[in-house]
């Protein structure tokens, strides 16, 4: 879903990113208040707009993130690991890596968004309306009711019922603990989400065509209905992949009989006699018997070209790391949580300091793509 992230700082153990596409928005928002929103009372400079602009932008950034710290906290109080929280353009995600444990941690995690924006909305109207008893600066005002505004709006936004949204997520919880099956209750769920994104197509479609001046609002709208019918997608998606990947042991899916380089060998043979044989980007590393790491591309890109023949592979390489290894006996949904989290194609298999195979992501593909066409409809 992200492209680079910038890590910003950590709260309550999670880490605060955001993806350069977060740029897009707060700069939006910041000239929309500035030159729209703000620009109608005619006391306040252009200077002072657009450092309320830049306050309100602050203090939406407060918001989503409070929103998202909540959905966090409760993910966390039920076991669930969380990669941590993501600001970009369509707002902000808590980034859990596996399904919540029952219904009842589902409708939890997802009220507690919405409930923290509805709070976030009454302590910004309640601070505006003292400010309006006590005679306050007007423009400390302005940005609190804008505050207090917005959050409402993405209290009523996330609660319509369509996955992923917080209000399909409630959707779910309720499906599921009436059917008893995470699957049927994703796949309702996102049915209402895609139809959901369409409807938001058409509504941008709509103020393109036929509104004047309409076409900013309408570009958003149709880009906020693409992605929620994205998300819709993959979300229900990532569920039957972690179902039918759920229970299925490494060994049974990894490579017995992975190619290995002796940590002895030059950089030069490395890259003659292993990657433009094999065409892996990376090799486990075996010294004496013993898994010493591993090396690849980008271990030998970091090197002079001219010292290939005279560096060693023992030299250079990757030490192992629970980013790079998984044991055989872990669950296969555990592999690819991890190969997405390292942004990696493969995994040495370990027993202790030794190397019992190789688990790569085509291998995962390929025993999904078995499994789902044995399973047949139900796996749709």
């Amino acid at each position: 879903m992200f492209g680079k992230k910038y890590r910003l700082f950590t709260m309550f153990g999670f880490r605060v990113s955001a993806d350069w596409s977060w740029l897009i928005i707060a700069v939006l928002i910041t000239w929309t208040l500035a030159e729209d929103v703000f620009r109608q009372n005619e006391g306040l400079t252009a200077p002072v707009r657009w450092v309320l602009g830049v306050a309100g932008s602050i203090g939406l950034f407060a918001s989503v993130v409070f929103h998202e710290l909540c959905h966090s906290l409760v993910a966390r109080r039920y076991g669930l690991p969380m990669k941590g929280i993501t600001l970009f353009i369509f707002g902000g995600v808590a980034e859990m890596s596996d399904e919540p444990p029952s219904p009842n941690a589902e409708f939890l995690m997802a009220i507690a968004g919405p409930a923290a924006s509805l709070a976030a909305s009454g302590f910004f109207f309640g601070i505006n309306l003292l400010e309006n008893i006590l005679g306050l600066p007007l423009a400390a005002s302005l940005v609190f009711h804008w505050l207090g505004l917005i959050n409402l709006l993405l209290v009523m936004f996330n609660m319509i019922p369509g996955f992923p949204l917080d209000g399909g997520r409630v959707l779910r919880s309720a499906l599921w603990g009436w059917k008893k099956d995470l699957r049927w209750a994703t796949r309702i769920a996102s049915q209402v989400g895609l139809t959901f994104g369409f409807l938001l197509i058409g509504l941008g479609v709509f103020y393109i065509v036929f509104i004047p001046g309409g076409f900013v609002n309408g570009l958003w709208w149709f880009l906020i209905g693409l992605f929620i019918r994205y998300a819709a997608k993959q979300g229900y998606q990532q569920v039957i992949i972690r179902q039918v990947l759920q229970g299925e042991p490494v060994r049974r899916i990894m490579n017995p009989q992975p190619v290995t380089v002796d940590a002895s060998i030059s950089l030069n043979d490395l890259v003659e006699d292993y990657i433009y044989k094999y065409h892996f980007k990376s090799f486990p590393v075996v010294h004496e018997g013993r898994l010493a790491g591993c090396v690849g591309i980008p271990e030998v890109s970091a090197v002079p070209r001219g010292q290939w023949p005279l560096r060693t592979v023992g030299e250079v390489l990757r030490p192992c790391s629970p980013d790079n290894t998984i044991g055989p006996d872990a669950d296969a949904q555990t592999a690819l949580t991890r190969m997405n989290a390292g942004h990696v194609g493969r995994l040495m298999v370990v027993e202790g300091d030794r190397l019992v195979g190789i688990m790569s992501l085509k291998d995962i593909m390929r025993v999904m793509s078995l499994k789902m066409e044995l399973q047949g409809g139900n796996a749709r």
